[in-house]
């Protein structure tokens, strides 16, 4: 009963305060909620031709047959897929991982299955940060007609792990590989690109980078501090005809995600990046300009996160600190015993 009765208290409280407005009033409160309305229904719009219908940018406004295209972290998961899709739309390949083996075989089978592609490896610890190997590069892509630079090496956690908990060197890895290795990376081709009045930057992001997330702390912020870099490196190359774009991702089946099963909301490999290279620049539901989510489900949830709780509230934060947590039990459960069995 007092339930009730502070209820319609405040209803009634809510009818005398509208009553008091002025008839000019309720209209531009009508207009301010139709308007409100109205850029939902675009963005729901914009939603839905992006994930079904519209095409990006064609890869053909960056080069023709024959240019080269850049491609860090290049021997597994994602790189490995974006090397193998250019390839197959005749983009030769400057290939930039850790391991050279690794490196040496996926060349020799992109050559193998197509005909008249090039191929370039180095091998390079991103982790060392070593100025040699930034030069290096420098020396391999002198003369060449670079058109695609993809910024995809990048290391997270082993496990979720609270920031106070999170061993040193993991930290000044992630930071050093996800922060420095990609700007000093675009350091090296974007005067390329540049020269030639034309060219693309595709650098990898995170919904971690979106959305903080406690247990991926450092992460979480080397993500975030991609998509404000991105964002500002668009705006200054694009007079110079450098298209700049981050893609944000929420999970795929690589080693560094650990899931192994696609299902609705988690492509392979092949499946994410076919629809990274097909849905270049197709914004406009985003919070940054220059920035896309390619792979639909990601990009529904995504949307609804960001018209709903918000993808900076305290409510996606426990969330996220929630699952994190599990995740984090599950995977020491794990061990443990797997510990036993040896």
């Amino acid at each position: 009963m007092a339930f009730n009765f502070t209820v319609q208290r405040s209803m009634d409280k809510a009818i005398e305060l509208w009553s008091s407005i002025p008839q000019a009033g309720h209209w531009a409160l009508a207009g301010v909620g139709a308007l409100f309305v109205a850029r939902k229904a675009l963005s729901f719009l914009q939603l839905l031709l992006n994930c079904f219908i519209l095409s990006g940018t064609n890869l053909r406004k960056y080069g023709k047959k024959g240019t080269w295209a850049v491609v860090t972290g290049a021997s597994d998961g994602l790189g490995k897929e974006f090397a193998s899709q250019l390839a197959a739309k005749g983009f030769n390949l400057v290939l930039v991982s850790r391991t050279q083996s690794k490196l040496d075989t996926l060349a020799r089978e992109l050559t193998l299955r197509w005909s008249g592609l090039q191929t370039k490896t180095l091998a390079m610890d991103y982790s060392q940060d070593n100025d040699a190997d930034y030069e290096r590069l420098a020396q391999l892509l002198s003369g060449l007609d670079v058109g695609i630079l993809i910024n995809n090496v990048g290391q997270s956690h082993s496990i979720p792990v609270p920031f106070l908990e999170t061993s040193r060197d993991e930290l000044q890895n992630i930071v050093t590989i996800n922060c420095l290795g990609t700007l000093k990376t675009t350091q090296v081709v974007a005067p390329i690109l540049t020269k030639r009045k034309r060219g693309l930057i595709l650098t990898m992001g995170s919904f971690a980078g979106a959305m903080p997330t406690p247990y991926l702390a450092t992460y979480s912020g080397s993500k975030a501090f991609l998509q404000h870099w991105s964002t500002s490196l668009a705006s200054e190359l694009q007079p110079q005809g450098v298209d700049v774009h981050l893609v944000l991702s929420y999970l795929v089946t690589t080693a560094m995600s650990k899931v192994r099963r696609t299902s609705l909301l988690i492509p392979g490999p092949k499946q994410f990046v076919r629809s990274a290279l097909g849905k270049i620049g197709l914004g406009g539901t985003e919070n940054f300009p220059n920035t896309y989510t390619p792979w639909w489900s990601h990009d529904a949830f995504k949307w609804v996160v960001e018209n709903t709780v918000g993808t900076t509230s305290a409510v996606t934060v426990w969330f996220n600190k929630r699952m994190h947590v599990d995740i984090r039990n599950r995977a020491l459960r794990k061990a443990a015993r797997e510990a036993k069995k040896q």
